[in-house]
């Protein structure tokens, strides 16, 4: 959530806030906001609402030519979306501009404190002590990163500040606890960002910013230090995508890009893991063998779509190598005093790698001796530089809020941990291996022939578009395919959407059932566990013959549930426990189908954010 972009250099410091603004505008936002530094003072432009408001005011009263400068977009905390509220905040004097993701926890004692000295503080914000504080602070030492420094020693909560200054024309001052913050590097230019994406069409080259570091950016390079002054060790890395793959490429919208994606996002996903023999090769996991053979327990902690993906996980870790497997909650995890100990293999699944719940969650784990192995999309990011190993997902950019293939791609590393576990700890044959390994390789074109069959589910879906309620079912491990359904329904359609364990549903929610109510249900293969595939039929069963309108995915085949569809979606055969990788793709068509047909905005649903950096 929130946007941050500066910029040191020679271009329209401008022109590249606004557009790297744009290209961030999918973490979510409800206001926006830019500063530029010219002729000896600040400019500044804000708005409420979406950034075609701030480039209207921009066009009414143009801001004067500036090669420094930063920009904003908010997503709501302290205050509504207001004018007001708006990034950037400003002191008294109007000579410090700081923009901030985040939460800064005792804003109101510092608040309460500078009142008491006389500034004024108009906004309902928490951001606006910060510039208030920077103010203060540059007008005794002169130097905006030692502001920063002292300055961010008096601040809790989690924050990325980025801050300039009208007696330091070229400066570009940023700090991080808690939330992104990473580096552009160009030729001549510098850029700073809470993503690669704002800066990529200008430079693929970043520097990573580690827990407490204050980053000073001018024309001649950067200085990073600790927010105790030492000079900081930092990490350069290049981006592997570029400007083009966070384009839309010719579709109505990112998610739809993305759905079609999926087949590449899941072949390069195993891409490079598997030697000529079948064996896997997973170099990232830097946890020692001897250590992985001492694991008595996995956990897996995730949010949202990564903790679906989780609870997928679980059946096959289980199966595969006979470990213990619980899947928590993030955002509850260290809040109930979990067991963990040095046996303990703790799975942290992001795709952002910047998930504030998951990262408080690894870090409370590693407190207690356990070893973290984090699944993510992102290079760079929070999670994976704390924790122990990582195995990242290849699925580039993903820009839509709701997730689509970061999801396939987050099942194919569950899978891939899974089979490594069972490789090192001798659960699995060399040869039984291979052959998952196989099913798992040929799952990309089983995506590719489901994308090509999905018109009648579109056109299912218009059809239902004026319905409240849609009803998901599944077992094993389509009983998580079900949660993530509904969980793509809710994100999109905003239409009341549950996702239940099909054997629960004589527990209580087949009182729900009522004449003419969309039931999806994600049929098990008859080929795995049969008795999980005549169990689910009966649920079919029951559900139709009180009048709901039942839409059945089965694989190719599967002729028992014919008779008792009302609408059959077919899917490739699989392997019992890889079907969510194909299954999964009817239901996000299906939301994004039916939410467009709603009339709403798929890649910016409301309320959310791509990137949850708040708990």
């Amino acid at each position: 959530m929130c946007g941050i972009v500066g910029y040191v250099g020679p271009q329209s410091a401008l022109d590249v806030v606004m557009a790297g603004l744009k290209r961030l505008e999918y973490r979510g936002y409800d206001s926006a906001g830019v500063a530029v530094l010219a002729d000896g003072g600040l400019a500044i432009a804000k708005r409420a609402g979406k950034l075609v408001n701030l480039d209207k005011e921009l066009s009414e009263h143009p801001l004067p030519s500036a090669a420094t400068g930063i920009g904003h977009t908010r997503w709501a905390t302290h205050g509504g979306p207001t004018d007001a509220n708006a990034h950037p905040h400003l002191d008294n004097a109007g000579r410090v501009a700081v923009v901030h993701n985040g939460i800064i926890e005792n804003f109101a004692p510092l608040r309460a404190e500078l009142a008491e000295r006389g500034h004024e503080l108009p906004s309902e914000t928490d951001t606006e002590v910060v510039a208030h504080l920077l103010a203060e602070e540059y007008s005794a030492c002169a130097d905006l990163a030692e502001a920063m420094r002292l300055v961010c020693g008096r601040l809790e909560g989690a924050f990325t500040l980025v801050a300039v200054h009208a007696d330091a024309p070229d400066v570009v001052v940023g700090a991080r606890r808690n939330s992104p913050l990473v580096v552009g590097v160009g030729e001549g230019e510098y850029f700073l960002a809470s993503d690669v994406a704002a800066f990529i069409a200008h430079t693929r080259n970043a520097v990573e910013l580690g827990q407490d570091q204050v980053v000073e950016l001018r024309r001649d390079g950067v200085t990073v230090t600790g927010f105790d002054g030492a000079p900081a060790d930092v990490r350069s890395y290049h981006v592997d995508w570029d400007a083009s793959a966070a384009e839309k490429s010719g579709y109505a919208s990112f998610m739809l890009k993305e759905i079609a994606e999926q087949p590449k996002a899941v072949a390069d996903t195993l891409l490079g893991r598997i030697d000529g023999s079948g064996t896997l090769s997973l170099d990232e996991v830097r946890i020692p063998a001897a250590v992985l053979r001492e694991v008595d327990k996995v956990v897996v902690v995730a949010c949202g779509t990564a903790f679906h993906a989780g609870l997928i996980a679980k059946y096959a870790i289980e199966h595969w190598t006979r470990i213990p497997c619980e899947v928590e909650l993030a955002s509850e995890f260290r809040y109930r005093d979990p067991i963990l100990d040095q046996q303990t293999l703790v799975v942290a699944i992001s795709q952002s790698g910047e998930t504030m719940d998951t990262l408080m969650a690894l870090r409370h784990a590693r407190e207690q001796g356990a070893r973290v192995l984090a699944i993510c999309n992102t290079n760079g990011s929070t999670i994976p530089r704390e924790s122990d190993a990582v195995l990242y997902t290849h699925a580039g950019p993903e820009v839509a809020v709701a997730s689509t293939k970061a999801f396939l791609t987050q099942l194919v590393a569950c899978y891939l941990v899974a089979l490594y576990l069972g490789q090192v700890r001798g659960t699995k044959y060399g040869d039984e291996i291979r052959d998952v390994v196989r099913d798992l390789s040929g799952i990309s074109g089983a995506v590719e022939r489901v994308l090509e069959t999905m018109d009648p589910v579109r056109e299912l879906a218009r059809s239902l578009a004026h319905k409240n309620t849609v009803l998901f079912l599944g077992r094993h491990v389509g009983h998580p395919v079900a949660l993530e359904g509904a969980l793509k329904l809710k994100e999109l359609a905003y239409m009341h959407a549950e996702g239940f364990a099909a054997g629960e549903l004589k527990h209580g929610p087949i009182a729900l059932i009522e004449e003419d109510l969309p039931v999806v249900v994600v049929v098990p293969s008859p080929r795995g566990r049969s008795v999980l595939h005549d169990k689910i039929v009966s649920n079919i069963q029951e559900i139709r013959a009180r009048g709901a309108r039942t839409v059945v995915i089965a694989e190719e085949g599967d002729e028992a549930v014919v008779p008792y569809a009302d609408h059959l979606v077919r899917i490739p055969a699989t392997p019992t426990l890889l079907q969510p990788l194909v299954a999964t793709v009817p239901l996000q068509v299906f939301a994004c189908e039916l939410a467009t047909a709603r009339g709403n905005e798929v890649d910016q649903p409301r309320n959310l954010a791509k990137s949850v950096t708040v708990e």
